[in-house]
């Protein structure tokens, strides 16, 4: 039987979600403010916790960052439960680790499908962890004592659930550390002084987001944004760094990654300069077929093509119709499908 902690000030939506968890097989606890609902979860680290943001004594936001700072709670999954809808709330509650939100009033069937939708990820949390040490691992190939500090790194990381189109940085902002890609995929994009996007990368599982900025120690220069739902893992800066500092053989891996990502800007730049929009387009596609999880369909919209490519999307539009029309590609609505991959990648300027 799981179990779950509801902290709510508020008697009678307390009462009523007890209720129906309840009569769901759930062993429930109650906390009417934040300050108890601490001590309950330490005591009894429940399988998941519903926390009301506004509270008398202690708000759910610092209800949040008590449990994270406890290795015994921090992955614990959180569901705030609020009457503010404001997304300024609810980018703070998931930047602060937050694994989702239930606005006020919610019905039965909106309340259990987030705790079954939460508690089935977290099942999923186990496989990450393991695939996560094993890419940190690579990094310290040859170092015993580099691939046990990784392990501890990572073992104690809460895994982050990113939806579509949420931001996981933007433009400006300082880096908090080392952002692993553990499913799903991410764009990084710039925009121009025009208001038109520059896509600058696309990440994909076991890719690393921010090494530039966290090495410079200086902001984002691009905006980072899930392309689908993504599972995401956070390594402190101040740990990635130490790491680096007492394992050459790690700093070393940093640095070819740092040169790979400088050698695909210079081939995308080159590209900008001197080929064609349908060659240009055609090594788009190939890019993006080899980078993503299904490289011979993927969904894609016409303006994100446009901003890969470095093109207008009317131009796009028209190149795509005759990649159609010369059977390289499928197209329904924003779902590519590639026909001829050799032919594209051949393509001549």
């Amino acid at each position: 039987m799981k179990t779950i902690l509801i902290i709510e000030d508020n008697t009678d939506i307390r009462e009523s979600t007890a209720e129906i968890l309840t009569l769901a097989d759930y062993r429930v606890l109650e906390a009417d403010n934040g300050r108890t609902g601490v001590d309950l979860a330490t005591q009894h680290k429940p399988d998941l916790i519903l926390c009301d943001i506004m509270m008398p004594e202690l708000d759910g936001y610092g209800v949040l960052y008590l449990l994270s700072k406890n290795t015994d709670t921090m992955n614990i999954p959180f569901i705030f439960l609020t009457a503010k809808a404001e997304r300024v709330d609810f980018r703070k509650g998931m930047e602060m680790g937050a694994d989702d939100y239930l606005t006020k009033p919610f019905d039965d069937l909106e309340l259990l499908n987030a705790i079954e939708s939460r508690l089935a990820k977290k099942q999923r949390q186990e496989e990450f962890y393991s695939k996560s040490l094993q890419n940190l691992e690579q990094l310290a190939a040859g170092q015993g004592k580099g691939a046990a500090e990784l392990k501890n790194l990572i073992a104690g990381r809460k895994i982050r659930q990113i939806k579509k189109k949420q931001v996981l940085f933007y433009e400006g902002d300082m880096p908090q550390g080392l952002y692993l890609l553990m499913e799903g995929a991410v764009r990084t994009y710039k925009m121009a002084e025009d208001g038109r996007e520059l896509m600058m990368n696309l990440y994909r599982a076991d890719d690393y987001l921010g090494i530039h900025a966290l090495l410079l120690d200086e902001p984002y220069t691009e905006t980072a944004e899930a392309l689908e739902d993504c599972a995401i893992c956070l390594l402190p800066k101040d740990a990635v760094i130490g790491l680096m500092d007492r394992y050459p053989d790690v700093s070393g891996q940093f640095i070819r990654l740092l040169a790979n990502n400088i050698k695909d800007k210079e081939e995308q730049l080159l590209e900008l300069a001197y080929n064609s929009v349908r060659k240009r387009l055609a090594q788009t596609l190939v890019r993006l077929s080899n980078q993503l999880p299904s490289p011979d369909q993927f969904r894609i919209s016409r303006d994100e093509l446009a901003a890969m490519a470095g093109m207008a999307t009317e131009t796009v539009s028209r190149t795509l119709s005759d990649f159609k029309d010369e059977k390289l590609i499928e197209k329904k609505g924003s779902t590519i499908s590639i026909l001829d991959l050799q032919r594209l990648a051949r393509m001549k300027n």
